[in-house]
């Protein structure tokens, strides 16, 4: 094939569940069970190089994620480390917004566009009644009631810390 390494294919085979979607496409046909073929030049035992990859796969959506969701694609400043300093920023907000889904207690992985949507997003006005100042949130955003169980999921969420950091003492 012109490769300079030599390659392997390491072929999966996986019993097709009820309980989870089958992903990518149908090698060829057999009902109960579904196929992945991995090219590698990796010296691994086939059920970690099947682990790595899968994990690994995962990236080009966070990637997708980063762009569409966060603007990660379309700026260029002219000094280089002030680009990688606005990319930094996306992505530490990313991570931050991963962090507040974990906190938050959401089930399952939410894009940032969607976190911005459902979670952040509300229409508000602020009036003033006599001398006190109201905030009226938006009915459609589903209102604070619905909301209390998300933020007392967050104000009473442990961190967790690193093992290294937890046995230091400090003076």
């Amino acid at each position: 094939m012109g490769w300079v390494n030599a390659r392997r294919f390491v072929v999966v085979r996986e019993r097709i569940r009820e309980s989870q979607e089958s992903l990518g496409k149908k090698l060829f046909e057999w009902p109960e069970y579904t196929f992945r073929v991995f090219v590698t030049s990796l010296p691994s035992p086939p059920e970690e190089i099947w682990r790595d990859y899968n994990h690994r796969a995962d990236m080009e959506n966070r990637i997708a994620e980063l762009k569409h969701d966060l603007g990660a694609d379309r700026f260029c400043l002219k000094d280089f480390h002030a680009t990688d300093a606005v990319f930094r920023s996306i992505l530490l907000l990313f991570n931050l917004l991963s962090e507040f889904r974990r906190a938050s207690g959401m089930p399952q992985h939410k894009e940032p566009g969607t976190l911005r949507s459902e979670v952040f997003l509300c229409g508000g006005e602020l009036k003033r009644k006599g001398d006190e100042i109201i905030l009226s949130l938006s009915t459609a955003w589903g209102g604070l009631k619905q909301r209390i169980p998300l933020l007392s999921s967050i104000l009473t969420w442990v961190y967790p810390i690193s093992p290294k950091l937890d046995s230091v003492l400090v003076t």
